[in-house]
């Protein structure tokens, strides 16, 4: 093997064209072998019926079935070979065919170099003592959660049978890692599961000895319905357990269709799945199982995804149309922010789980500490540890640097954009990330620095993932919920974690709730309820955040508990103009319902400042109690009077004393986005392993990163390549092995859709 373990890659960006590269040429993709083994997920046309489903399935007697499914999909899981899967996918009964994805867990504090996170029990005084001064502490428990967005008061409600509302009768499928029942906060909530890794009745949390341990899935529970020294939001409502994701917190499509599958069999009220994969697009099976488990009445509650803040960033299930897709936002806390000296300048720090709290400290030097390891740390002792991401563990850097005597750490980036993480165990001293750029400012320009704690409640998390959907222009994600340094019920004890896996169990918890008061609320319903009365947030300029960053807002569990009107869809997708250089009119049906006791007279209106919009709204109109009615709205956009490509806001239905916004969002033509974008590249957080990112707006017919000798220009091979890619966000790791031997590199990164090719260079130097 290479001398490669300790290589430092380098990259410069080259400019398009450049002279020296000019004559870069990229042979083909090696051609799959035909008899290549391949599994997918085949969905049949509605209109199949099971006798024909089985002579299909005897046509191809080499094609294996790994899983059947008639209730979250017709269809079902297959293997067997490239050459008979591509005919099979021909077949006229066949709707779509897709390669099986990897799904795992939406939790933004992921590192470790063997999966072992040290649990702190939290004894019940430290747990009143928390509650009791939430604003003062940067980790939140799920009670405080529940405080924001209204359930706690909501609790105090009763419902039609004069019980308080707890959740007490309704059930809340968990499609997870699986759930440590014999926790004391969950063992009276436990309502049995299944295990759909091992295939048995049994969904424990992986153990360490079997692989990589989890505790995502008991997290999730506890805070829809922990009942002991942490409560949930809904204390009463029943668990079940469906095991999709397994060792590490990964699954496949097939382990997450066939959760669905039972759930829906199970006929749970409400189903939470805080996962998710980097695709962007609104037809995978998972998105489609989802929304067929929501024309059957059961409410699906996902999470949108841990890859903000840029946009197109919501990957599936996030994606799909019927679920409730539930971003991040900060519940009531401080944020420390660190201040450069002379410039002023403010600098978020993204607290890492595991290390001390942040408090303000008076101006402090910082010190370079290079990748943090020992050597690299002599100068560090009563200083700020400013460390480079990358080569050792985050908790390697950390320990290192107590052991030099620093005061606290800073993380920075190796790649673009912010990142959060964990540490193996838990340590006394703060520690945090900031990105790239803060990083090498810090270095640059900082002397000395101070930290600041300041209110930062009722914000958009940078880490939630924004919309809109690629292909159906939806606004993903529906509303937002509390999901940063949020502590619940882990094996063992208790752990505060960042992530929408965080935010989304709020809302189905929410969900529990509002479907105790109002038995007869369907999925529509309860969508409708929670967008018609979420808080619009705004950010630290006091503007209100994008329509497809945070959908309608933060939810607001009392107000859609009270709601007397409900209008869906709660969002109004346009669409995309037809032609983008004239006026643009587009149409959206709106149903309004009167769900109140009393007649209601309603009428729309637009803010004033919607400059280059013309709304063409339904005259006032009157509902008695238990009416609706469908309405047409219209709009003109005049694309000379807009900048962007996407218009977004949103209009207003006056119902009685209820004020209703609903969002909406206009493309006035497809976005100019390039066919491969943010590519990215450095050094993994594991000792040895590298990984890339690159972002594929459109998703790809082909794919690679292909490597040029410098010196001349010839090939040298594919560092990765693959065919038929997704949209969305495309994350790898690399061995070592697979990179050539040392020496000055040119690599090239494209992407092929539709006959049309994008790339770029970038140098590559391996010592």
């Amino acid at each position: 093997m290479k001398k490669l373990l300790t290589a430092f890659c380098c990259f410069v960006l080259l400019q398009s064209g450049n002279s020296s590269a000019a004559g870069l040429k990229i042979p083909p993709l090696p051609e799959g072998n035909r008899f290549e083994v391949k599994r997918g997920i085949i969905i049949l046309k509605e209109s199949v019926s099971p006798l024909e489903r089985h002579r299909l399935l005897v046509k191809y007697p080499n094609v294996k079935v790994r899983r059947s499914y008639t209730e979250a999909l017709n269809g079902f899981s297959i293997e067997g070979a490239a050459d008979q899967i591509r005919q099979f996918e021909k077949e006229q009964g066949v709707e779509s065919f897709s390669e099986l994805q990897t799904y795992s867990i939406e939790e933004e504090t992921s590192e470790s170099r063997n999966g072992q996170i040290e649990i702190r029990p939290i004894p019940s005084n430290e747990i009143n003592i928390r509650i009791s001064s939430f604003q003062q502490d940067q980790e939140t428990d799920a009670a405080n959660g529940s405080e924001m967005i209204g359930a706690q008061r909501l609790r105090g409600v009763l419902d039609g049978k004069g019980r308080r509302l707890t959740g007490e009768g309704v059930t809340v499928g968990v499609i997870d890692t699986g759930l440590d029942y014999t926790h004391p906060d969950l063992r009276k909530n436990y309502g049995g599961g299944k295990d759909l890794v091992d295939g048995d009745a049994d969904p424990m949390e992986s153990k360490g000895p079997e692989g990589e341990a989890t505790l995502h899935g008991t997290h999730v529970a506890g805070i829809i319905a922990g009942n002991g020294k942490v409560q949930g939001v809904a204390p009463r409502a029943t668990i079940k357990a469906y095991r999709a994701l397994g060792p590490g917190g990964k699954g496949t499509t097939e382990h997450v269709l066939a959760a669905i599958e039972e759930a829906i069999k199970d006929r749970v009220d409400i189903l939470n799945l805080s996962l998710g994969s980097e695709v962007n697009g609104p037809d995978l099976p998972v998105s489609a199982a989802l929304n067929r488990a929501a024309e059957k009445g059961i409410i699906p509650v996902v999470s949108s995804g841990n890859s903000g803040p840029g946009q197109w960033t919501v990957g599936s299930p996030g994606t799909a149309s019927k679920a409730i897709s539930v971003g991040a936002s900060t519940p009531f806390m401080k944020t420390p922010f660190l201040i450069i000296k002379g410039t002023g300048r403010r600098v978020r720090i993204e607290k890492i789980a595991g290390s001390g709290n942040w408090k303000s400290m008076l101006p402090d030097e910082i010190a370079d500490g290079k990748f943090g390891k020992p050597e690299e740390l002599k100068t560090a002792r009563n200083k700020i540890a400013v460390i480079k991401r990358g080569k050792i563990t985050f908790t390697e850097k950390v320990n290192n640097a107590i052991d030099a005597g620093a005061r606290a750490v800073i993380i920075y980036n190796n790649t673009k954009g912010i990142f959060n993480g964990s540490l193996e165990k838990a340590v006394p001293i703060p520690a945090g990330t900031v990105s790239a750029a803060a990083g090498r400012e810090l270095l640059k320009t900082a002397e000395r620095v101070s930290v600041e704690l300041l209110d930062d409640s009722d914000r958009l998390a940078a880490f939630s993932s924004r919309g809109p959907v690629t292909g159906t222009w939806e606004i993903k994600p529906d509303v937002v919920a509390p999901g940063v340094a949020i502590t619940s019920a882990v094996p063992g004890g208790y752990l505060a974690l960042n992530g929408t896996s965080m935010a989304a169990p709020h809302v189905a918890g929410v969900c529990a709730l509002l479907k105790q008061a109002h038995p007869g609320w369907g999925p529509a319903e309860m969508k409708a309820a929670l967008m018609n009365t979420a808080l619009v947030l705004k950010n630290n300029r006091a503007e209100p955040y994008r329509t497809y960053e945070q959908g309608a807002g933060r939810i607001q569990a009392e107000k859609a508990a009270a709601a007397g009107t409900l209008v869906f869809p709660g969002s109004l997708a346009f669409g995309k103009a037809a032609k983008p250089l004239w006026k643009a009119s587009r149409n959206s049906r709106l149903v309004v319902k009167n769900v109140s006791r009393k007649t209601i007279r309603y009428s729309f209106w637009v803010p004033r400042d919607d400059d280059g919009l013309d709304w063409r709204l339904p005259l006032p109109f009157t509902l008695s109690p238990g009416q609706e009615r469908a309405v047409r709205v219209t709009v003109t956009a005049d694309p000379s009077l807009h900048k962007g490509r996407i218009v977004d806001g949103a209009l207003f239905l006056q119902a009685a004393g209820q004020k209703i916004r609903i969002p909406y969002i206009l493309a006035l033509s497809e976005p100019d986005y390039p066919r491969v974008m943010g590519f990215g590249m450095a050094e993994g957080d594991t000792p040895g392993v590298f990984r890339y990112e690159v972002y594929l707006p459109g998703g790809a017919d082909e794919f690679g990163i292909a490597i040029f000798r410098r010196n001349d220009l010839s090939f040298a091979g594919f560092l990765d390549y693959g065919r038929k890619i997704g949209r969305g966000m495309l994350k790898k790791e690399i061995n070592p092995s697979k990179l050539p031997e040392p020496g000055l590199y040119i690599i090239k990164v494209f992407a092929r859709k539709s006959g049309q090719e994008d790339s770029f260079e970038t140098t590559l130097q391996i010592n």
